[in-house]
């Protein structure tokens, strides 16, 4: 019997793209730090929250890299300078993807309170119905 996929289903033309971002999405780290928060703010605004206490905002980056929402955090480690008698907060590097659908954009991100919100909206288009005109040529 042939595995009948997404992308390869005969009424779902044009869809190997979210196949592919499935995937994709499905093998991202899924380690568990930072922990965060997905929120619907309204009808059409979402909110990522991640923890990031100790990160600096110039710790911080985030990117859209092909409608992949990528947020990383690296702190500088100066613990040359400092001599620690015990040593229990790391400086730990991160990444977290998120994989947004089209027409979703990133509308701002601020940091507060050891947080980063990053805040999405997502734009619907109006209803259009099309007529297709049939050529006897």
């Amino acid at each position: 019997m042939t595995k009948l996929t997404l992308g390869s289903h005969p009424y779902l033309l044009g869809f190997d793209q979210l196949e592919r971002l499935v995937e994709r999405t499905a093998k991202s780290d899924s380690n568990g730090y930072p922990p965060y928060n997905i929120e619907q703010t309204s009808e059409n605004g979402f909110r990522i929250t991640l923890a990031v206490a100790g990160f600096a905002e110039d710790d911080l980056s985030i990117t859209l890299e092909d409608r992949q929402l990528v947020i990383r955090g690296r702190q500088r480690d100066d613990a040359a300078d400092r001599v620690f008698l015990h040593r229990g907060i790391a400086a730990r590097q991160f990444q977290r993807s998120f994989v947004l659908a089209d027409g979703v954009d990133v509308a701002g991100a601020k940091t507060e309170n050891g947080l980063l919100h990053v805040d999405l909206s997502r734009t619907v288009p109006d209803a259009v119905v099309q007529t297709i005109k049939i050529n006897n040529n």
